[in-house]
């Protein structure tokens, strides 16, 4: 599975998933072909809205493509590790 923040750069910055990709959603078009088709991918932001749009187009285009319902707040208000250590949710 690849995970990907299409979150800005400075929200990335703030706190992240450990191991996950970074491509901002204003680059995903452009980045689209260093997305491997062969496996799943599940887009991440700050509440799932931005990541549920990069979700339907990839499906669209034939991808395995997924939201993470709840986003990056949902992540840390369970309690999951953010990276940083110290790592908080920015605002968007």
């Amino acid at each position: 599975m690849q995970l990907i923040d299409v979150r800005e750069p400075y929200e990335r910055a703030a706190g992240h998933i450990a191991d996950s990709r970074h491509i901002p959603l204003v680059e995903l078009t452009a980045q689209a072909a260093t997305v491997e088709r062969d496996r799943p991918v599940v887009f991440y932001c700050r509440v799932g809205s931005r990541s549920y749009m990069a979700a339907q187009a990839f499906r669209t285009s034939g991808f395995q493509a997924h939201s993470m319902s709840g986003g990056l707040q949902r992540w840390a208000q369970e309690g999951r590790p953010l990276s940083p250590e110290g790592g908080y949710v920015a605002e968007h």
